[in-house]
């Protein structure tokens, strides 16, 4: 009996021997995506004051949008302003530049309580402006008005902004 016992242990091992575990790495970055993209459009009644962007690939669901508008440049300085922004004119009329996005788009659009046809060619033709993926884990913890702040905390170098032209 103990033959047959010590024999059996011993086709035991040989056959757990032969199992072979392997490790498998997942090298994927699942870590915060940022990115910033520049935008230089212009709007007009063909495209009803509106421009869209198409993330590639889609953003995570988690994930916030900023977008900011290149207002002026003084004595060579760009003044960005967070949107959404109205802007006031002398005889009462309102001026939105605002967006809504999605994780797969974000879209820049004007309104007004006016009709935009009659607005100067400086507010539609040739604006800039710079949307930025801000991870969620940074959207509560940074001051979201100031764009120098903001790419300073997620570390983006502004030769990382990748410029489109619609």
């Amino acid at each position: 009996m103990k033959k047959i016992t010590l024999f059996l242990v011993f086709i035991g091992m040989m056959t757990l021997q032969s199992c072979e575990v392997t490790e498998v790495y997942d090298n994927t970055d699942n870590g915060p995506r940022t990115e910033v993209y520049e935008v230089t459009t212009s709007f007009n009644s063909n495209n009803n004051y509106s421009s869209l962007v198409t993330f590639d690939p889609p953003i995570y669901s988690s994930d916030s949008v900023l977008v900011y508008h290149l207002y002026d440049v003084v004595n060579g300085q760009d003044v960005w302003k967070l949107m959404p922004q109205t802007y006031y004119f002398n005889d009462g009329g309102e001026l939105d530049f605002n967006f809504d996005y999605s994780r797969f788009n974000v879209k820049i659009f004007l309104s007004a309580n006016f009709n935009l046809n009659t607005l100067e060619s400086s507010w539609t033709q040739n604006q800039t402006f710079r949307i930025v993926i801000v991870p969620a884990s940074f959207a509560t913890t940074i001051n979201k008005n100031n764009i120098d702040a903001v790419l300073s905390s997620l570390k983006v170098d502004k030769s990382e902004i990748q410029k489109i032209n619609l």
